[in-house]
């Protein structure tokens, strides 16, 4: 406790960072900056206040809100089979539970807390239609009384392309992070690219494998040692233990307890050690964004000045010009894209609709020839599961060699598509480098061609499902009757 409490008070009497920050608001204030001064104030009002922000963060479905949830001790953020968290909710200390939104150009407003789905969820708010900046919930949990906030992030990697964007644009708040992976697969790629982007500031890092109720011993050991071996060496650096745990279980309060008390010990060593540091990081950081920002918009506002009007005019008419081609080149994209979807279905269909016409040919004579070695069983039933399993044997054997080579086809196919929409990408990034624009410092001059995929991917077939034999009394009386007499013309029909 008396560790806490001196941390509480150095954070308070360091208002040097706090001081700058608002300066810099201020300053971005006058040259009319209000997004970059609003989220200045807001770095400044939780550096004043000691807080610092542990993210959640890893695929969808992991069961990273079900994870926060058990670490306050109350189900505060939607869960659910579908990617549920669309916008980044930031779960800080409160005295009773609560919780508020915000939207962009408005101020904080109180919401119960559950009504949060109604602004966080993809569900009730997709893709975040809403406008949704910010959701707050105070939570009364002794892990957050010291000043550590826990982020819930849109998980990467669903069918919504916003959930993924809008936990990248919360990387540069992330003052430390739990890395949340899973047994299938361990860690994806996208993942892997979002720990490497997160590490560049962020020294902090617990890797959590969740759900391990749900996987046997052998592959959560052999997810974990994956994911270490991938992650040291791009990181670069030794990792420290992963936490087993499952997140439902400590909820229900049931199940073994496997490394949640460890968890739980490192995060609140968060506090009690790194935690000022977090602080101090986090103001640095905040400095230097909006320094950048500032300067970009200084620049501009000086080169504006030194111009000629004439210059100026042309500049914004050129703009205008590249803005409203951009919504055409938009749209453009989206019928290419729909266009490309249809002709690689259109491929994969007509060369399915060949492999099976040349397939059924060569099954059917297979079986047939094969029919004669097999065991007559007098029993029609045992018969026809015979039979079946080796109609199944020989479907397998044309199958899996025709199902490797459209993998290979359809990963070529991905890859031409991806090369073509990345010209168009650069294209029209370097038309938007010709208009001088403020801001566009940061954007690339030039995308590579594995950015299309933005992570290595590959086309997987996971199971070839096995027909069981009919249960039909029916069929089983008929089955046993006409076997008897040596009648079997249904069955091989059957198969």
């Amino acid at each position: 406790m008396t560790e806490t409490f001196q941390y509480r008070q150095d954070v308070l009497q360091d208002r040097t960072g706090e001081a700058t920050l608002n300066r810099l608001a201020a300053l971005a204030a006058e040259f009319g900056a209000e997004e970059i001064a609003s989220a200045t104030r807001s770095i400044a009002e939780r550096i004043s206040e000691g807080r610092f922000y542990v993210a959640c963060v890893g695929q969808f479905k992991r069961g990273k809100s079900t994870l926060l949830n058990a670490l306050i001790g109350h189900s505060v953020l939607p869960t659910a089979v579908v990617p549920v968290t669309a916008v980044p909710t930031i779960i800080r200390y409160g005295e009773c539970l609560t919780a508020r939104v915000r939207f962009q150009s408005a101020a904080w407003t109180d919401i119960a807390v559950s009504a949060v789905e109604e602004y966080v969820s993809e569900a009730k708010n997709p893709e975040n239609a809403k406008g949704v900046v910010g959701v707050e919930i105070f939570a009364p949990s002794p892990l957050l009384e010291t000043g550590m906030c826990l982020v819930d992030t849109p998980g990467l990697g669903s069918v919504f392309a916003g959930n993924t964007a809008a936990t990248q644009a919360f990387v540069p708040h992330i003052d430390a992070a739990i890395i949340v992976i899973g047994t299938d697969p361990p860690l994806s790629g996208e993942e892997l690219e979002l720990v490497k982007t997160v590490s560049h500031d962020v020294h902090d890092l617990l890797f959590v494998l969740n759900k391990a109720d749900r996987a046997n011993a052998p592959d959560r050991s052999a997810a974990m040692e994956f994911s270490r071996s991938v992650l040291e060496k791009q990181l670069k650096r030794t990792l420290p233990a992963f936490f087993e745990v499952s997140a439902l279980d400590r909820l229900k309060q049931g199940g073994p307890e496997r490394d949640w008390r460890q968890l739980v010990h490192a995060l609140e060593d968060l506090v009690l050690h790194p935690g000022r540091s977090l602080v101090r990081k986090a103001t640095d950081r905040g400095i230097r964004r909006t320094t950048n920002q500032l300067l970009a918009v200084i620049k501009e506002e000086r080169n504006a000045l030194e111009r000629p009007l004439e210059e100026s005019e042309r500049r914004i008419a050129g703009l205008r010009k590249t803005l409203v081609e951009s919504e055409v080149r938009m749209r453009d994209l989206g019928v290419l894209l729909t266009a490309e979807q249809q002709r690689v279905c259109g491929v994969l269909g007509e060369r399915r609709n060949a492999f099976l016409r040349q397939a059924l040919i060569n099954a059917h004579t297979e079986l047939t020839e094969r029919l004669s070695s097999l065991a007559r069983s007098p029993y029609g039933p045992a018969y026809r599961r015979n039979v079946n399993h080796l109609a199944q044997e020989i479907a397998r054997a044309e199958l899996t060699p025709w199902l490797e080579g459209e993998a290979a086809f359809a990963g070529e196919e991905f890859r031409k598509t991806a090369k073509r929409f990345v010209e168009l990408a650069n294209e029209f990034l370097h038309r938007l480098g010709e208009t001088d624009v403020p801001g566009l410092e940061e954007l690339p001059e030039d995308l590579g061609p594995d950015q299309g995929l933005r992570v290595r991917s590959q086309f997987y077939f996971h199971i070839i499902e096995r027909v069981a034999a009919p249960a039909s009394p029916l069929l089983f009386i008929a089955d046993l009757l006409l076997g008897g007499m040596g009648l079997r013309g249904g069955i091989v029909r059957d198969a």
